[in-house]
């Protein structure tokens, strides 16, 4: 009893020495107040004000950095400052998380806390190339600009947000105009007043807000209250001209090689990009780098990310429900699963869209599955929100090759066994699993003792009987018996192959129809170029009169 005591002492002990990071969760908070100051200066640049008041949910990760989004790339680091509750803290470029530009601002010992509120103050008092030429008058500079905000999944209920844009020393009450807030759940209309310095003043406040969400505001004014070099214009180019110089030299080759593209060139190379395009079922946003890596997704998930063909993330599936005790195949062609009643805990939400998939007829099933892939493209893009794609898939490649040099460095058929009940879905991650499971699932392999609920086929055999006698094996003492590796090889293989032909049809025909719902193609442009010019550099969308905006804070 005395060594039970001690034991669960120590216990309790080193939960409570380590850091509060280690034991929480992900982040998630509440954001209670958000009042944002947005300044246009004499000289056209920007500056930008933020305070936050963050309250980190119970068994939340503490907030130890803020990411803080910014409209464009030329903003000037050294004017960036911050504090928590009056307590100075520092901001870093390197520590940013976010899409796009921006920059962190790292808590360090004023970290907060589960359960604690409180206040963070950020500015940044210079900001380039953010203004541009009113697309309806060209004698207005416009202004725009959508406070940062949070990747959805770390923020939880609605934030009191009030935004206030200053326009510049000296613009008179009657000469500006506001622009309607966009997506915006408060009155589109601005309430206006003079500042503190006699500054023309736009303030939006709603109590109803989100910090996940993105808002845009605007003003335009004349132009003339700011140097003309500050405003952003699109580079003129003298489109005849330069036609008349390439046709003056290149001549009547040129023309004929022209026309021939257009005609011929073009529609071909539409097609074989139309064609790949179906077989892209990532949607644009998921690709969207931000930094970091998304850890904690399953096989499935990850096969998602990498873009593998959609029969065999579905075999990764079936081979998830089997292994958890919630299906068996009963027959192979046809495919026939049969659920476990009642079923496990534990399954994932596309585990249940797809065992009561395998439970409807042929039509009702594969549109079923379609539906289910589609949940599943999106669910991935949410978790992805504010990490990087490519840093990610690099890790589960890591991952997935980690699981394949396990299997091939085990010396007997238990251990190889063993490796590949771990690892199976993880290494056919591979795009070249097909030839590469045949090259190491070789010699005798003690099967896991699931594998008769994934092949009804299956028949234990001893490697050391005579050809075409069954009989007894040893076994782990779990089940498994060793058979000839080349075989469980073949049934991985062939239960893809059953997916692509047998459940989903044709594979190209299905993946385009879940491409066609999560990567669909642009719609045609149905309104000319405005003129309103770029400027950001981030994920945002600013369809506005002058396009400077703030970016996504990375999510946290």
């Amino acid at each position: 009893m005395s060594r039970r005591l001690f034991a669960s002492l120590v216990a309790v002990l080193v939960a409570l020495a380590l850091p509060a990071s280690v034991l929480a969760q992900e982040y998630l908070f509440r954001v209670d107040k958000e009042v944002v100051d947005v300044s246009w200066n004499a000289d056209g640049t920007e500056s930008i004000e933020y305070t936050f008041t963050f309250t980190p949910q119970s068994g939340s990760h503490a907030i130890d950095f803020v990411d803080v989004g910014m409209p464009v790339s030329s903003f000037d680091m050294s004017t960036a400052s911050a504090d928590v509750n009056g307590s100075p803290v520092s901001v870093s470029q390197g520590d940013y998380q976010g899409n796009g530009s921006g920059f962190a601002v790292v808590l360090g010992g004023s970290a907060i806390q589960p359960g604690q509120t409180r206040s963070v103050h950020v500015l940044i008092g210079r900001v380039s190339n953010v203004l541009h030429l009113d697309t309806n008058d060209s004698n207005l500079a416009s202004a725009v600009f959508a406070p940062t905000y949070f990747g959805s999944q770390f923020v939880t209920g609605n934030t009191d947000l009030t935004v206030n844009l200053h326009l510049p020393p000296g613009v008179k009450p009657d000469e500006p105009k506001y622009h309607n807030a966009e997506n915006w759940p408060g009155t589109a209309q601005p309430q206006a007043a003079l500042d503190s310095q006699g500054r023309v003043t736009y303030t939006w406040s709603s109590a109803d807000a989100t910090a996940s969400k993105q808002y845009t505001f605007g003003a335009s004014f004349p132009k003339t209250y700011v140097p003309a070099d500050a405003i952003v214009t699109a580079p003129t180019f003298d489109f005849s001209g330069a036609l008349g110089w390439i046709v003056g030299n290149l001549g009547t080759c040129f023309c004929i090689s022209f026309i021939g593209f257009l005609f011929v060139g073009l529609p071909i190379i539409s097609a074989v990009q139309g064609r790949r395009r179906k077989l892209q079922y990532i949607p644009p946003k998921i690709g969207i780098e931000g930094h970091g890596i998304k850890r904690g997704l399953t096989a499935v998930e990850a096969a998602i990310l990498m873009e593998q063909p959609l029969d065999k993330v579905m075999t990764m599936t079936l081979f998830g429900v089997i292994k958890k005790g919630a299906a068996q195949v009963t027959s192979r062609d046809p495919l026939k699963v049969q659920v476990t009643d009642p079923l496990p805990e534990g399954l994932h939400d596309y585990e249940m869209a797809f065992l009561k998939a395998m439970q409807l007829d042929a039509a009702a099933r594969q549109t079923e599955l379609q539906s289910m892939m589609v949940a599943l493209i999106k669910s991935v893009g949410e978790k992805m929100k504010g990490f990087s794609s490519k840093e990610t898939q690099d890790y589960y490649k890591n991952i997935m090759e980690q699981a394949w040099a396990q299997v091939e460095a085990a010396q007997t058929p238990e251990v190889k066994g063993e490796k590949i009940d771990q690892n199976l879905e993880w290494t056919m991650l591979d795009r070249d699993y097909n030839d590469r499971s045949r090259r190491v699932f070789t010699g005798p392999i003690f099967y896991p003792m699931w594998w008769g609920n994934f092949d009804p086929t299956y028949r234990p055999m001893s490697t050391g009987s005579h050809a075409g006698t069954a009989s007894p094996t040893p076994s782990l003492g779990h089940g498994s018996t060793a058979l000839p590796g080349a075989d469980l090889a073949a049934s991985v293989v062939g239960g893809v192959q059953t997916f692509s032909g047998k459940v989903l049809g044709d594979v190209n025909t299905f993946t385009s129809r879940v491409t066609n719902l999560t990567n669909p193609p642009p719609p045609p442009s149905t309104s000319s170029y405005r003129g309103s010019g770029g400027g950001h550099s981030c994920a945002c969308a600013c369809a506005c009169a002058g396009c400077a905006c703030a970016c996504a804070g990375g999510g946290r």
